[in-house]
């Protein structure tokens, strides 16, 4: 009698514990298509161009809250992956991406703009010099911060798996850039996911895809590419 009430108190917490890890599930689905999908086309559809820079700071802010709620989430992951740049294989993938990089921005604005081809080092140097001082702090680590590790940390139980997750996060990567109504963001901003996502992931170094996404930037304000990431030049087609 004792081992029969003893197995329904077990099938009853296991009962339990699934309905929680349900609710769970639901939640992180919910939050999960506010922030990287409901909230993306908000701001492509009706925020004003000017305002791209404070939605994106608010959107750091949630995701810094979210990364806090998250069980066993630890603020040294940031650091995590460090190590990962001493790797000379590493050093090399960096300089093939760098040169990637630098070739397509090249071959984009001699067949599109050839007179924006490094505009910025030509007429604006000090603004350049700007760019290359804030631009990892105020760009590439609040999104690297939303689209690699609170994405991944919190959301992974919900992911795809392997691979497709990647591709997954590629596709969001890209879609919070459709504020820029472009074909050409749009499809650099899935490459350049996909090579972040792939740092983060699979080599488990967010300073590498910190790194990695900062030289992107920097490669891409270098030769003029800039044009494509102007507020000011935001056109929507409706």
């Amino acid at each position: 009698m004792g081992s029969d009430n003893l197995n329904a108190r077990d099938r009853k917490s296991t009962v339990f514990s699934g309905f929680i890890r349900s609710l769970r599930h639901v939640r992180l689905r919910a939050e999960f298509a506010v922030l990287y999908v409901l909230a993306p086309l908000a701001m492509a559809l009706f925020l004003p161009p000017m305002w791209m820079f404070p939605a994106l700071f608010a959107t750091m802010v949630v995701a810094l809250l979210l990364l806090q709620l998250t069980p066993g989430f630890r603020w040294r992951e940031l650091l995590t992956g460090l190590q990962a740049l001493r790797s000379v294989h590493i050093w090399g993938l960096v300089l093939g991406f760098s040169a990637a990089t630098a070739a397509l921005s090249w071959a984009i604005l001699e067949f599109r703009h050839p007179d924006a081809l490094f505009v910025l080092l030509r007429e604006r140097p000090a603004l350049m010099a700007m760019i290359v001082l804030l631009y990892p702090w105020f760009s590439a680590l609040p999104q690297e911060i939303i689209f690699r590790i609170l994405f991944f940390r919190r959301y992974g139980t919900i992911l795809p798996p392997g691979r497709m997750a990647l591709v997954l996060n590629a596709a969001l990567f890209a879609l919070a850039h459709l504020m820029y109504w472009s074909w050409v963001v749009a499809a650099l901003t899935f490459a350049g996911g996909l090579v972040f996502a792939w740092a983060f992931e699979v080599r488990r170094s967010f300073a590498l895809a910190f790194l990695l996404h900062t030289l992107a930037g920097w490669i891409l304000f270098a030769f003029g590419m800039g044009l494509y990431f102007h507020a000011g030049n935001v056109e929507r087609p409706f």
